[in-house]
C-alpha cells in the first residue's frame, strides 16, 4: 500500500510555528513519525524546538546523538533510516518524497514556504514526479484563521 502525500504551503506561519502542532496530531494518534531535513543546522533547530516550543508542553525525541531509536516517538535525521518504525515521515527543507512513495508509511507530509519561489518551485517538482507515480496526493493551504484547508 503506498503511503498518503501530502502537501503543506505555509503562507502566513513559520515552520517553526507549525511541525509542533502536526507531530503533536501524529502523536496523538498513536503514530511514531521521523523528521527529515537536509542540514545539520536544520536538524539542530528543530531538536531544540521540540523541547522548547511551548511553556507547558513539549516533545519528546530522538537522534543519532541519542541512541536508543526504538524508544523514540519522534525521530529526527538527515538521512533515509526509519528506526522508531514510524508510520509518518515530515519532509521539510525540500528533503524528497519520492524515495518513500512505494514504502509502508501511512503518510508522507512535505511543508514548504510558499512564499519562497525556489521551495514552490521545488514543491511543484516532486508533486509532478509522485502524480507520475500515481501517489495519492492532497494539497493543504492555511486558512485566515491558522487552520488548514485541502485544496486538491
Amino acid at each position: 500500500m503506498k503511503p498518503e502525500v501530502w502537501f503543506y504551503q505555509l503562507q502566513r506561519r513559520t515552520l517553526d510555528q507549525v511541525l509542533p502542532n502536526l507531530i503533536e496530531r501524529t502523536v496523538q494518534r498513536g503514530w511514531r513519525s521521523v523528521v527529515q531535513a537536509k542540514t545539520p543546522e536544520r536538524l539542530a533547530a528543530l531538536d531544540a524546538l521540540l523541547w522548547t516550543y511551548g511553556e507547558d508542553s513539549f516533545l519528546p525525541h530522538g537522534s543519532d546523538s541519542d541512541g536508543d531509536p526504538q524508544w523514540q516517538t519522534v525521530w529526527l535525521t538527515l538521512g533515509a533510516e526509519n528506526p522508531n518504525g514510524a508510520r509518518v515521515r515530515f519532509l521539510v527543507e525540500g528533503a524528497a518524497a519520492e524515495p518513500f512513495a512505494d514504502t509502508d508509511y501511512e503518510r508522507l507530509i512535505l511543508l514548504f514556504d510558499g512564499r519562497d519561489d525556489a521551495c514552490l518551485a521545488d514543491a511543484r517538482a516532486q508533486w509532478k514526479i509522485l502524480r507520475e507515480r500515481e501517489a495519492k496526493l492532497s494539497y493543504w493551504a492555511e486558512t485566515e484563521e491558522g487552520g488548514w484547508r485541502q485544496q486538491a
